[in-house]
Protein backbone atom coordinates (compact mmCIF):
# COMPACT_ATOMS: atom_id res chain seq x y z
CA UNK A 1 0.00 0.00 0.00
CA UNK A 2 1.15 2.97 -0.50
CA UNK A 3 -1.32 5.55 0.75
CA UNK A 4 -0.10 8.23 3.75
CA UNK A 5 0.10 6.30 7.27
CA UNK A 6 0.30 3.06 5.71
CA UNK A 7 2.47 0.64 7.93
CA UNK A 8 6.21 -0.09 5.63
CA UNK A 9 6.17 -3.61 4.45
CA UNK A 10 7.68 -6.35 6.74
CA UNK A 11 11.42 -7.37 5.75
CA UNK A 12 11.24 -10.60 4.56
CA UNK A 13 11.34 -13.15 6.69
CA UNK A 14 14.92 -15.38 6.70
CA UNK A 15 14.60 -18.63 4.39
CA UNK A 16 14.38 -21.89 6.72
CA UNK A 17 16.10 -24.11 4.37
CA UNK A 18 18.60 -21.18 4.14
CA UNK A 19 19.17 -20.79 7.43
CA UNK A 20 19.33 -24.44 7.98
CA UNK A 21 21.99 -24.81 5.28
CA UNK A 22 24.39 -22.16 6.47
CA UNK A 23 24.21 -23.78 9.76
CA UNK A 24 25.09 -27.25 8.24
CA UNK A 25 27.75 -25.69 6.21
CA UNK A 26 29.49 -24.37 9.46
CA UNK A 27 29.24 -27.35 11.47
CA UNK A 28 30.88 -28.97 8.49
CA UNK A 29 33.53 -26.81 8.29
CA UNK A 30 33.93 -27.02 11.93
CA UNK A 31 34.43 -30.92 11.35
CA UNK A 32 37.25 -30.61 8.66
CA UNK A 33 38.86 -28.26 10.76
CA UNK A 34 39.07 -30.25 13.77
CA UNK A 35 40.14 -33.10 11.18
CA UNK A 36 43.68 -30.73 10.05
CA UNK A 37 44.03 -30.35 13.97
CA UNK A 38 44.51 -34.24 14.20
CA UNK A 39 46.29 -34.40 10.41
CA UNK A 40 48.54 -32.01 11.55
CA UNK A 41 49.34 -34.08 15.24
CA UNK A 42 49.76 -37.20 13.03
CA UNK A 43 51.74 -35.73 10.05
CA UNK A 44 53.23 -32.67 11.12
CA UNK A 45 53.39 -28.98 9.95
CA UNK A 46 53.47 -30.02 5.99
CA UNK A 47 50.55 -31.56 6.37
CA UNK A 48 48.39 -31.91 3.10
CA UNK A 49 44.96 -31.79 2.00
CA UNK A 50 44.98 -35.24 1.23
CA UNK A 51 46.34 -35.87 4.45
CA UNK A 52 43.38 -33.68 6.08
CA UNK A 53 40.50 -35.40 3.79
CA UNK A 54 41.74 -39.21 5.10
CA UNK A 55 41.37 -37.34 8.68
CA UNK A 56 37.70 -36.24 8.09
CA UNK A 57 37.07 -39.91 6.35
CA UNK A 58 36.32 -38.24 3.27
CA UNK A 59 37.72 -37.67 -0.16
CA UNK A 60 39.24 -34.55 -1.18
CA UNK A 61 36.02 -33.42 -3.48
CA UNK A 62 34.15 -32.99 -0.35
CA UNK A 63 36.56 -30.67 1.22
CA UNK A 64 36.46 -28.57 -1.63
CA UNK A 65 33.06 -28.43 -1.71
CA UNK A 66 33.28 -26.82 1.81
CA UNK A 67 36.00 -24.56 1.67
CA UNK A 68 36.88 -22.37 -1.61
CA UNK A 69 40.91 -23.25 -1.74
CA UNK A 70 43.65 -24.28 0.53
CA UNK A 71 44.11 -20.56 2.15
CA UNK A 72 40.12 -20.95 3.12
CA UNK A 73 41.17 -23.65 5.05
CA UNK A 74 44.24 -22.17 6.16
CA UNK A 75 42.19 -18.81 6.96
CA UNK A 76 39.54 -21.61 9.12
CA UNK A 77 42.40 -22.73 11.30
CA UNK A 78 43.90 -19.54 12.23
CA UNK A 79 40.51 -18.23 13.49
CA UNK A 80 40.06 -21.46 15.14
CA UNK A 81 43.55 -21.03 17.23
CA UNK A 82 42.73 -17.80 18.05
CA UNK A 83 39.66 -17.77 19.10
CA UNK A 84 40.81 -20.37 21.09
CA UNK A 85 43.16 -18.02 22.83
CA UNK A 86 40.87 -15.17 23.16
CA UNK A 87 38.46 -17.61 24.78
CA UNK A 88 41.50 -19.05 27.26
CA UNK A 89 42.64 -15.33 28.18
CA UNK A 90 39.52 -13.86 28.36
CA UNK A 91 38.39 -16.72 31.41
CA UNK A 92 41.64 -15.91 32.85
CA UNK A 93 41.40 -11.51 33.34
CA UNK A 94 39.35 -8.76 33.99
CA UNK A 95 40.11 -5.83 31.91
CA UNK A 96 38.68 -3.75 34.89
CA UNK A 97 40.59 -4.61 37.69
CA UNK A 98 43.93 -6.66 36.80
CA UNK A 99 47.25 -4.36 36.50
CA UNK A 100 48.63 -3.93 32.17
CA UNK A 101 51.56 -6.26 33.55
CA UNK A 102 49.21 -8.77 34.88
CA UNK A 103 47.43 -8.41 31.35
CA UNK A 104 50.34 -8.79 29.30
CA UNK A 105 52.05 -11.40 31.07
CA UNK A 106 48.87 -13.59 31.43
CA UNK A 107 47.89 -12.99 27.57
CA UNK A 108 51.67 -14.15 26.83
CA UNK A 109 51.53 -17.31 29.16
CA UNK A 110 48.05 -18.04 27.59
CA UNK A 111 49.52 -17.68 23.66
CA UNK A 112 52.68 -19.78 24.95
CA UNK A 113 50.59 -22.53 26.63
CA UNK A 114 48.66 -23.01 23.38
CA UNK A 115 52.21 -23.41 21.29
CA UNK A 116 53.39 -25.91 23.46
CA UNK A 117 50.33 -27.88 23.54
CA UNK A 118 50.30 -27.70 19.78
CA UNK A 119 53.71 -26.68 18.45
CA UNK A 120 53.06 -28.42 15.14
CA UNK A 121 49.68 -26.15 14.30
CA UNK A 122 52.05 -22.88 14.94
CA UNK A 123 54.77 -24.57 12.76
CA UNK A 124 51.97 -24.94 9.76
CA UNK A 125 50.71 -21.41 10.00
CA UNK A 126 54.20 -20.15 9.44
CA UNK A 127 56.28 -22.22 7.40
CA UNK A 128 54.08 -24.45 5.97
CA UNK A 129 53.50 -25.07 2.07
CA UNK A 130 49.90 -24.03 2.33
CA UNK A 131 51.12 -20.76 4.11
CA UNK A 132 53.59 -19.89 1.44
CA UNK A 133 51.10 -20.50 -1.42
CA UNK A 134 48.11 -18.94 -0.42
CA UNK A 135 46.60 -17.48 -3.40
CA UNK A 136 45.38 -14.35 -1.45
CA UNK A 137 48.23 -13.39 1.45
CA UNK A 138 46.65 -10.56 2.53
CA UNK A 139 43.75 -12.23 3.46
CA UNK A 140 45.89 -14.15 5.93
CA UNK A 141 47.56 -11.15 6.76
CA UNK A 142 44.46 -9.27 7.51
CA UNK A 143 42.98 -12.42 9.60
CA UNK A 144 46.19 -12.60 11.75
CA UNK A 145 46.42 -8.75 12.27
CA UNK A 146 42.53 -9.08 13.99
CA UNK A 147 43.87 -10.08 17.45
CA UNK A 148 46.06 -7.03 17.55
CA UNK A 149 43.54 -5.01 16.01
CA UNK A 150 41.47 -6.38 19.46
CA UNK A 151 44.17 -6.02 21.65
CA UNK A 152 44.25 -2.10 20.78
CA UNK A 153 40.48 -1.62 20.74
CA UNK A 154 39.74 -3.45 24.15
CA UNK A 155 42.84 -1.27 25.98
CA UNK A 156 41.23 2.17 23.91
CA UNK A 157 37.48 1.23 25.67
CA UNK A 158 38.94 1.61 28.58
CA UNK A 159 41.21 5.09 27.83
CA UNK A 160 38.01 7.04 27.33
CA UNK A 161 38.41 10.64 28.38
CA UNK A 162 42.64 10.63 28.48
CA UNK A 163 44.63 12.31 25.78
CA UNK A 164 46.42 9.16 24.50
CA UNK A 165 47.00 9.03 21.01
CA UNK A 166 44.99 5.77 19.39
CA UNK A 167 47.07 5.20 16.54
CA UNK A 168 49.84 4.75 18.85
CA UNK A 169 48.49 2.14 20.78
CA UNK A 170 47.55 0.25 17.32
CA UNK A 171 51.12 0.71 16.33
CA UNK A 172 52.08 -0.84 19.74
CA UNK A 173 49.77 -3.79 19.28
CA UNK A 174 50.94 -5.12 16.18
CA UNK A 175 54.55 -4.53 17.36
CA UNK A 176 53.83 -6.49 20.43
CA UNK A 177 52.05 -9.29 18.47
CA UNK A 178 54.70 -9.31 15.64
CA UNK A 179 57.63 -9.30 18.24
CA UNK A 180 55.64 -12.42 20.29
CA UNK A 181 55.52 -14.16 16.60
CA UNK A 182 59.05 -13.90 16.05
CA UNK A 183 60.15 -14.72 19.45
CA UNK A 184 58.01 -17.93 19.06
CA UNK A 185 59.88 -19.06 15.90
CA UNK A 186 63.26 -19.01 17.47
CA UNK A 187 61.76 -20.79 20.59
CA UNK A 188 60.02 -23.45 17.92
CA UNK A 189 63.51 -23.46 15.71
CA UNK A 190 66.88 -22.32 16.75
CA UNK A 191 66.47 -22.86 20.55
CA UNK A 192 65.55 -26.17 20.03
CA UNK A 193 69.06 -26.71 19.08
CA UNK A 194 70.52 -24.91 22.14
CA UNK A 195 72.09 -27.21 24.42
CA UNK A 196 70.31 -25.83 27.13
CA UNK A 197 66.50 -25.44 25.76
CA UNK A 198 64.58 -22.17 27.25
CA UNK A 199 61.53 -23.55 29.23
CA UNK A 200 58.14 -22.59 28.55
CA UNK A 201 57.94 -20.26 31.89
CA UNK A 202 61.15 -18.39 31.34
CA UNK A 203 60.19 -18.01 27.74
CA UNK A 204 57.18 -16.40 28.72
CA UNK A 205 58.83 -14.41 31.23
CA UNK A 206 61.35 -12.77 28.21
CA UNK A 207 58.38 -12.16 26.00
CA UNK A 208 56.32 -10.39 28.72
CA UNK A 209 59.39 -8.27 29.84
CA UNK A 210 59.80 -7.34 25.89
CA UNK A 211 56.33 -6.54 25.64
CA UNK A 212 56.63 -4.32 28.68
CA UNK A 213 59.71 -2.50 27.21
CA UNK A 214 57.40 -1.81 24.07
CA UNK A 215 54.77 -0.43 26.03
CA UNK A 216 57.18 1.65 27.43
CA UNK A 217 58.88 3.16 24.44
CA UNK A 218 55.78 3.79 23.01
CA UNK A 219 54.47 5.70 26.09
CA UNK A 220 57.87 7.89 25.97
CA UNK A 221 57.64 8.62 22.68
CA UNK A 222 54.18 10.53 23.70
CA UNK A 223 55.49 11.84 26.52
CA UNK A 224 52.79 9.76 28.52
CA UNK A 225 54.11 8.45 31.90
CA UNK A 226 52.96 4.65 32.14
CA UNK A 227 52.56 2.60 35.42
CA UNK A 228 52.27 -1.17 34.46
CA UNK A 229 51.35 -2.13 37.77
CA UNK A 230 47.78 -0.30 37.73
CA UNK A 231 44.47 -1.16 35.90
CA UNK A 232 44.36 -0.65 32.34
CA UNK A 233 42.37 2.96 33.11
CA UNK A 234 44.76 4.25 35.55
CA UNK A 235 48.27 3.13 33.65
CA UNK A 236 48.27 6.22 31.53
CA UNK A 237 48.50 9.23 33.28
CA UNK A 238 48.09 12.22 31.40
CA UNK A 239 48.60 14.78 34.37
Amino acid sequence: MTAAGSSSPAAPRPDARTERWRAHREQVRGEFVDAAFRALAEHGPDVSMDDIARAAGCAKPKLYRHFADKTDLYLAILERVQSTLWERVLARISLTTDTLAHLLHTAIAEYVAVVEEQPDVFRFLVHSRMAQQAEQPERAIEVAQRSALLAAQLIEERLVGQDVDTGSLELTAYAIFGAVGSATDWWLGANRARTEVMSTERFADHVSIIAEGMLDGVARLNNLPIDIDQPVHLAFRTE
